[in-house]
């Protein structure tokens, strides 16, 4: 009797390949693609800047600077004093000029320091017009006008049109003018027009016999964009044009104010108001740590709309194949159809999924036109490298399903 040769010991399948992850991590290109076309805006934008600073590559002026043809400038006046004889000389220092039968234009007078102001008061010219002094300048250059705000008055006023009210042939002539800015008190000697309140934007005080202080709240209706408006025009002519000469002082916006000069806008804000202030502040942070704290535990609520599968389903698939995860995408389908066909065949779940080797073994026996290895290279192998690999996959494990509960 003879022994049958034992048969050699079946190697047990290979193993195939886990999928490759898809990273959804942002590459370089991906990148790139995306943020090119706001760069090329972006770069296009830069460029619109250096052109246009380029063309408008001129030189700046100071607000009420004679020499400015902008709409803050001053040169349209000038021009027309020009056109009716008078001579003007622009100049930065207001002592270095001889004092006499002249018109000084002081702009800025807070920015002369205190010799300067004496020596422009000791000067004697025979008008100084001062745009927007402040205490220190009123009291070195005209004596007996203060501040409007000394006397419990409102320190500030709209620039608009406004009617004289007043006796001065200047603004008689001239009529209604766009004045404001600072307001002042007139003084026993002076005389105050264009009223606002109980304040003046414009003050004119003799100083002796041949000397007069005309102040200025503000120089607006001196300007390139105000001057052909109302009265303007008439009024600055017969300010500035007074005398057969007109001095145009040019500040030194470097310099420092002096004390009690300009003001800023919370100089003219009350007292009161600030403090009314910090209490609305203090109001508004007690009243959103009261609204920011918790009512009570999360309540949760049911979605106000039920959403088809079919609808999710296509949803994400469209973010699948916007982002490109096609390995995502197949695992997916592969790990769906392998939760469905294991109940069919019996193989317990080990983890929450099926063991991929008794799934692919189960398949090859109800199937015997299929192996194992094809089996395990259709539900776990690499994923696919297009879209038409991926419909494929598809529809193959489609296929599948169905052999497997229809064999």
């Amino acid at each position: 009797m003879t022994s049958a040769t034992p048969a050699p010991p079946t190697a047990p399948p290979a193993a195939a390949p886990a999928p490759a992850a898809t990273s959804l991590a942002p590459t370089g290109r991906g990148l790139w693609r995306r943020a090119r076309w706001y760069l090329l805006v972006l770069v296009l934008a830069l460029l619109a800047a250096v052109v246009l600073a380029a063309a408008n590559d001129e030189r700046q002026y100071p607000p009420m600077d004679p020499r400015s043809y902008e709409p803050t400038g001053s040169h349209a006046v000038v021009a027309l004093l020009e056109r009716q004889g008078l001579k003007v000389d622009i100049t930065p220092d207001p002592t270095g000029r001889p004092a006499g039968a002249d018109t000084l234009v002081l702009p800025e007078p807070d920015l002369l320091g205190p010799e300067q102001l004496a020596a422009v008061a000791a000067a004697r010219h025979a008008r100084l017009v001062l745009v927007s002094p402040g205490p220190a300048a009123l009291s070195a250059l005209a004596p007996g006008v203060r501040m409007s705000d000394e006397n419990g008055g409102v320190p500030y006023a709209r620039v608009h049109s406004t009617d004289p009210g007043c006796s001065l042939p200047e603004a008689v002539r001239a009529g209604s003018a766009h004045v404001g800015g600072l307001l002042y008190t007139s003084g026993s000697r002076g005389e105050g027009c264009y009223p606002r309140g109980h304040g003046y934007p414009l003050v004119s005080v003799p100083i002796g016999r041949a000397t007069d202080v005309v102040v200025l709240g503000s120089g607006e209706f001196l300007t390139n964009e105000l001057l052909k408006k109302d009265g303007n025009a008439a009024l600055g002519l017969g300010l500035l044009g007074a005398q057969p000469q007109l001095t145009w002082h040019l500040p030194d916006y470097t310099a420092p104010v002096a004390e009690g000069g300009r003001k800023s806008f919370r100089d003219f804000v009350p007292e009161g108001w600030t403090w009314a202030g910090y209490q609305l502040a203090v109001a508004v942070v007690l009243a959103a740590l009261w609204r920011a704290r918790r009512l009570g535990p999360v309540v949760g609520e049911n979605l106000p709309v039920v959403v088809r599968a079919s609808e999710t389903t296509e949803g994400r698939a469209r973010l699948y194949r916007r982002a490109r995860a096609r390995g995502r995408a197949a695992d997916a389908l592969r790990r769906a159809a392998a939760h469905r066909i294991a109940p069919a065949l019996g193989v317990p779940p080990v983890a929450d999924a099926p063991d991929p080797t008794a799934l692919c073994a189960a398949v090859a026996d109800r199937l015997p036109e299929r192996s194992a290895g094809d089996v395990r290279a259709l539900l776990y192998g690499p994923p696919p490298t297009d879209d038409a690999a991926l419909l494929r996959l598809a529809d193959d494990l489609d296929a599948l399903e169905r052999q497997v509960r229809k064999p």
